[in-house]
């Protein structure tokens, strides 16, 4: 996906308040917190005040992310956010260490779902929670399509999955926790809305300045999951959504909360 500013801008917008209702009402003062994934810890900030006094230890592979988690955390005088640059298929912590697990938009990115869903379960105690929120990229959508715009959610789709990840993992949550050995699986769906004038703007910079980059669509035609023409068709129909007084999206997302038994 990169870390584009413009996506950063997205990522900016995720709190603990609007994308983690599902899981907020299990946190208790005390718990310790696994936020795996945790990118620039928008989230994760608002999750360590729900624990606080207990810990929330953030984790993700890229190091400018953990740099901004930290200094997001600073910010927000949470001093109880440890951020950790490493790999969610091998944490670096003790088994049953944690009473929560969170992640948001990470499972659908990493090709071994099993291996993640199997280190986390193994870091979390005996009863332990974990709460997964994922897209699912065919229930998403932008409106007015213009004939064309949709057909972007659908490159974006094809992207993913040449690159071994999962475009409707939010679809697939109940089936990889019961596979993985989770029970008492409760399952809920959302969206996230885009629809005032600033938000149609930032969509409409996400997908000029990011999706429609020349990086993203030269390995969108060379995974043949788009022509020139086509993207140049969505930059266009991009271009009068963005002038239309009835502009909508929808990213559509699958939520889940389990124990460890």
């Amino acid at each position: 996906m990169g870390f584009s500013e413009e996506f950063l801008a997205t990522m900016r917008r995720f709190t603990a308040a609007t994308h983690t209702a599902y899981l907020l009402p299990l946190l208790r003062p005390g718990h310790r917190l696994l936020d795996f994934g945790c990118g620039p810890g928008t989230i994760s900030v608002g999750l360590a005040g729900a624990i606080a006094p207990g810990t929330l230890h953030g984790v993700d592979m890229e190091e400018s992310q953990i740099d901004l988690a930290r200094a997001v955390a600073e910010l927000g005088g949470r001093d109880n956010a440890i951020y950790h640059v490493g790999d969610v298929t091998a944490l670096p912590f003790e088994d049953g260490y944690f009473d929560v697990a969170h992640c948001h938009n990470l499972l659908m990115h990493v090709p071994d779902t099993r291996a993640v869903l199997t280190e986390v379960k193994r870091v979390l105690k005996p009863g332990g929670i974990i709460g997964c929120r994922e897209m699912i990229c065919k229930s998403s959508f932008t409106h007015p399509d213009f004939g064309v715009i949709n057909s972007a959610w659908r490159m974006f789709e094809d992207l993913l999955e040449a690159d071994d990840g999962h475009a409707q993992m939010g679809r697939d949550l109940k089936v990889h926790l019961l596979d993985n050995g989770f029970s008492n699986i409760r399952v809920t769906a959302s969206f996230d809305v885009y629809s005032t004038p600033e938000e149609v703007e930032l969509i409409h910079e996400v997908a000029n300045r990011w999706f429609l980059s020349p990086e993203i669509t030269e390995a969108a035609i060379k995974y043949g999951a788009a022509t020139e023409k086509l993207c140049d068709d969505i930059r266009v129909a991009y271009g009068k959504w963005r002038g239309h007084p009835g502009a909508f999206a929808g990213i559509a997302y699958g939520e889940a909360v389990a124990n460890k038994p």
